[in-house]
């Protein structure tokens, strides 16, 4: 079993830049990989980015350039450097951890809103 716990949201204009923490703890070991979701008011939850314990990363088509997953000290925090943010990535973004036995774990999430 692994928590996770976000933070770093906030209210930021347009252009501006955020960075959200994602820290795990518990069985951290056996974390696979760890990814970025968000969801914004009325549509679905999508994923935004995603790190392997081997370090290989991926994007959502709408973030490639400005967003960047990082991780340190293992898979124990995960990072999503955010820059030239724009109105429509504002959401609620979550943390999700997949272990090597197929279970994953969920945090509570971090409200990020871009506006002037």
């Amino acid at each position: 079993q692994v928590q996770l716990v976000e933070s770093g949201g906030g209210l930021v204009q347009p252009g501006g830049s955020l960075r959200l923490s994602c820290s795990a703890s518990g069985r951290t070991s056996n974390i696979l990989r760890m990814d970025w979701y968000r969801q914004a008011s009325g549509k679905e939850r999508e994923l935004v980015a995603s790190i392997t314990i081997s370090g290989r990363t991926n994007y959502e088509d709408s973030v490639k350039g400005r967003f960047t997953i990082s991780r340190d000290n293992g898979m124990n925090t995960v990072y999503l450097q955010m820059n030239s943010l724009k109105p429509e990535d504002t959401a609620v973004y979550y943390c999700r951890s997949e272990m090597s036995w197929g279970q994953n774990s969920w945090g509570r999430g971090t409200q990020v809103t871009v506006s002037s």
